[in-house]
């Protein structure tokens, strides 16, 4: 079975969040099952440059107003297609934002360009001898794959729709419906025409033939007005068609006993070797030596993510005998609240802005709790290496945290299954009290080794999702 997977990131070419790690890790999955996936990106400047070999292996002399090439390439293991089209991918800024943080004015070009492209290949022979057997799109940048295919060169090959966040949806105003190459048809309630406006995410799942999102939790609580941002009654009409599939982790990337960015290798039976990375960790963020947990938090800092809460929830996590640790970047506000709060408690908060890698993986391995207090999660990535690192998740009960987390009340600590815990409501107050319940569980050695371990024997990896991913495959191609 081959399959066209088509996404704007792709671990470790580029990365702005988790999207990245699950389009990168999900093939090699998939592989054991004979699965084969080849994986279409945009050729931003930070791609290409990473390509050691590369093979031309199709041409588009007018992809939008502009020539394009589709380079081969293989990295880390994927199997890379790269549309090289410098006209819309040669920014200086990231992959949606320019240098000033404000999204590039053509953003909707580019991305229709990506998924016309990946039409184009799924339906007319652009690669030669080969042509995939079902198209995976993900979120709103790649969701007029299926548009396009229906109303053009592939209709009858499946698609899988697969929402990692559907607070981003790609709406646009109806003035660049002329640009997008689509029949007037297509501007109908049955397509892209939402609220009067062009909604990329919208149109994707009226016409993908399968939904996925990245939890069973998170894909009941689209079926809400809560969550589903507009797009839930479209969702309930096509509940037959959606399936929450939780996230799996790299196991060779998020390895604590081979990870080449931490100081000190240890796994669920020598947890005292973490004693190294604690100590690289508080030199690193220069805080004080002594007892007490240090949490940390590894995020955007935005609303979504809770991170006003962790703000106001800074003091009391010092008063309490803990100590803080932040990497991120996100909303200036809130930025400037938790680098306020770090110039409060020098030497037991400590924050780096902007997002580094090896220094996540320094942070899992050294702290003692990570904090994801998210309003909405549609699975999380973190928590999952919190667990496999021994890093404890402290989590809002909401979508895929909920499914990936057990909670340690007295029943999962008693029958020895607790990995975490769970705080409701998703407020300060809420979450000042489960940072009181962590102190609890860490005074307790015993208790908190335990559950420790228990979250690094939990089972993180893509192995039985992979399973549900070539079961859904394989359901769509028997249907003909």
């Amino acid at each position: 079975m081959n399959i066209l997977s088509v996404a704007s990131e792709v671990y470790p070419l580029v990365k702005t969040g988790g999207l990245a790690d699950v389009v990168g890790a999900l093939p090699s999955a998939l592989l054991p099952h004979g699965v084969r996936t080849r994986t279409l990106v945009p050729g931003y400047p930070s791609v290409l440059k990473k390509l050691k070999k590369k093979k031309p292996v199709g041409r588009f002399d007018n992809l939008f107003g502009h020539p394009a090439t589709v380079l081969a390439a293989e990295v880390n293991g994927v199997d890379l297609l790269v549309l090289d089209q410098p006209a819309l991918y040669a920014r200086d800024g990231g992959p949606y934002l320019d240098s000033t943080g404000r999204d590039y004015p053509d953003n909707f070009r580019r991305f229709a360009a990506l998924s016309l492209a990946a039409a184009e290949i799924a339906g007319n022979g652009i690669i030669p001898n080969w042509k995939p057997d079902i198209v995976h799109v993900h979120d709103w940048q790649t969701a007029l794959t299926p548009v396009y295919m229906r109303f053009g060169p592939a209709p009858d090959v499946p698609t899988v729709m697969t929402i990692h966040n559907i607070a981003f949806q790609g709406q646009f105003g109806a003035s660049v419906f002329p640009e997008l190459a689509l029949p007037p048809d297509a501007f109908s309630t049955q397509f892209v025409e939402y609220y009067g406006d062009v909604g990329f995410l919208k149109g994707g799942l009226q016409t993908a033939s399968a939904i996925t999102t990245v939890s069973p939790s998170y894909a009941q609580e689209i079926l809400t007005p809560e969550f589903g941002m507009g797009l839930d009654g479209l969702l309930s009409s096509r509940v037959a068609d959606l399936a929450g599939i939780v996230n799996g982790i790299d196991g060779d990337t998020w390895d604590p006993q081979t990870d080449p960015h931490i100081p000190a290798h240890y796994g669920p039976g020598t947890l005292k070797r973490r004693a190294g990375n604690r100590k690289a960790l508080e030199e690193r963020f220069g805080l004080e030596k002594g007892p007490g947990p240090i949490f940390c938090v590894i995020s955007r800092l935005t609303w979504q993510k809770g991170m006003d809460l962790v703000a106001e929830a800074a003091d009391d996590i010092v008063a309490l005998g803990g100590k803080l640790v932040v990497l991120g970047s996100g909303d200036p506000a809130l930025e400037s609240a938790l680098m306020a709060a770090a110039s409060r408690h020098r030497g037991h908060i400590g924050m780096v802005t902007g997002y580094d890698e090896p220094l996540s993986h320094l942070m899992q391995a050294g702290a003692d709790a990570i904090l994801i207090p998210s309003r909405f999660e549609p699975c999380g990535l973190t928590q999952l290496y919190g667990l496999r690192y021994g890093c404890v998740p402290v989590v809002a009960r909401t979508g895929g945290l909920t499914d990936t987390i057990i909670d340690a009340n007295e029943a999962a600590l008693s029958a020895k299954c607790a990995t975490g815990f769970h705080f409701l409501p998703v407020t300060t107050d809420g979450l000042r009290l489960a940072i009181r319940r962590v102190l609890r569980a860490y005074n307790e050695p015993k208790l908190w080794a335990r559950l420790q371990n228990q979250g690094m024997k939990s089972d993180v990896s893509w192995a039985k999702s992979a399973e549900r991913y070539v079961s859904l495959y394989s359901a769509l191609l028997a249907k003909g």
